[in-house]
């Protein structure tokens, strides 16, 4: 693929199907970028449900050996393959050692996430002692959150975009916790008027104007229901700026997108791992706190995992903190949930996030591409259906994600496609979400997404417009 650097979507797609002599939109350009696709091999590591076991599939209308067209890695990721075998080994260690498998084995259960604390790192662009992998999502926040909201004191407010995924519920306790009101201590920031996303000039300047007075900056890595990539760099510098703190929930960022935590001077960061790092549903949750902050940000709340790993089992009730993120730990974390990540962390291993990057940008330009093409408002036609993409048109402003509004009822075209072997994420009252994932996602899964959303909008508007 060599040869297409430096050309836009459009440019490599033109160039492939006239070296094809076919069109843009065929089957044979899906084929044609799948053969050359330098991280095809990654899909073998992860498990593709199959058409014939979902109980939404109607056999009738596919083939149930295909595999599904699985295009919700933004909400919960595939199995990889050595998940299993992993919990089989940890399994089969509690059965032979007992209590001794916390000491024993080759990923002792006392301290089994330590392991992997530095794969996490090279996902999200940090250093090993910067991260720790414990608890979920919503514990870690208000774990950091706290500590780093001492400020309220003086600077009363919090500032984060509108409509952020409910997280923003523990960012009011929070508030509620200092004495304060969220109504006057949110600063929500909103979209202009007949837009759907933020600009980044209008973040910066909020916080130019305002961040005398907040505490803390924090903001969504990606937006869970947009798709938009939040300019994390800049938005960290500006805040900075202005003496606040800068943080981010990277749920829907982490193994995404290229993240540089450390080099971009985040201050604390938390995300979840069962979607785009493939964890499982209710997988460990991960958190970031810049070694810069070792010496003057110390947790709240103290557990006896949070103490020195040397000295920890001498039980002389003196804590002695480990330094950073590790010091926030408050429990040991269950082996059973330690396997499914490891086996995930491996195999971002086998590539790097600037690749897999590279890939997503193709991946959903192709999906954006055949959506413009073939579904696309067209003025003159009120009895078609369309597609609006939410998502922000400017590669450098999304992650993998496409938040595709439908102008007929979209509860009946999600029936359709479940039907036909195509899991994407129904978000009312009219948005599918759809994240083809570089790591085992083809470009022959997009084509076919395209080519089944055809049927579930004919079978939907023939209801529609009958």
């Amino acid at each position: 693929m060599d040869q297409f650097v430096g050309l836009t979507v459009r440019e490599t797609l033109e160039q492939i199907s006239a070296s094809l002599g076919c069109s843009p939109t065929s089957k044979e350009v899906a084929s044609f970028l799948d053969q050359h696709d330098q991280l095809r091999h990654l899909r073998a590591e992860f498990i593709l449900p199959k058409i014939a076991d979902s109980s939404h599939a109607d056999l009738s209308l596919v083939d149930g050996t295909e595999e599904c067209v699985y295009l919700v890695g933004n909400s919960l990721g595939l199995q990889p393959r050595m998940s299993r075998k992993y919990l089989d080994e940890e399994l089969d260690k509690w059965a032979k050692l007992g209590v001794y498998g916390h000491m024993e084995g080759r990923r002792p259960w006392a301290w089994a996430e330590n392991t992997v604390e530095g794969l996490m790192a090279d996902v999200v662009g940090a250093k090993p002692n910067e991260v720790a992998i414990m608890n979920g999502l919503t514990v870690n926040l208000h774990l950091y959150c706290f500590p780093f909201t001492n400020p309220l004191q003086l600077a009363t407010k919090f500032s984060l975009e509108d409509k952020a995924f409910p997280r923003s519920l523990r960012v009011e306790s929070q508030i509620r916790l200092r004495g304060f009101e969220p109504q006057q201590s949110m600063l929500l920031l909103s979209p202009r008027p007949g837009e759907e996303t933020l600009r980044t000039e209008d973040i910066l300047s909020i916080i130019e104007k305002e961040g005398d007075c907040i505490a803390v900056v924090m903001f969504s890595g990606v937006q869970y229901y947009t798709g938009q990539l939040f300019d994390m760099a800049a938005i960290t510098e500006a805040g900075h700026k202005k003496g606040c703190y800068v943080g981010f929930d990277c749920a829907h960022a982490a193994g995404n997108v290229e993240l540089k935590l450390h080099d971009w001077g985040v201050d604390f960061t938390c995300w979840c791992s069962y979607k785009y790092l493939n964890s499982g549903a209710g997988g460990l949750a991960a958190a970031f706190i810049h070694e810069k902050h070792n010496d003057t940000i110390k947790p709240s709340l103290m557990g006896w995992w949070g103490h020195d790993l040397k000295t920890r089992l001498q039980m002389t009730n003196v804590m002695e903190l480990q330094p950073g993120v590790s010091g926030f730990r408050l429990s040991n974390q269950p082996i059973l949930l330690v396997c499914p990540l490891q086996a995930s962390l491996e195999v971002f291993q086998k590539t790097s996030m600037a690749a897999l990057r590279r890939k997503s940008l193709l991946l959903t330009g192709y999906l954006e591409y055949l959506i413009q093409q073939q579904y696309w408002e067209d003025p003159a036609r009120t009895d078609k259906p369309h597609v609006h993409i939410v998502t922000p048109s400017d590669p450098q402003q999304r992650g993998c994600q496409l938040s595709l509004s439908f102008s007929i009822p979209i509860r009946k075209v999600f029936q359709e496609l479940k039907k036909r072997g195509v899991t994407c994420d129904l978000r009312e009252p009219n948005v599918l979400r759809v994240a083809p994932v570089p790591l085992y996602n083809s470009f022959s899964d997009v084509h076919r997404f395209i080519e089944t959303l055809a049927a579930a909008l004919i079978t939907s508007s023939q209801s529609q417009f009958s």
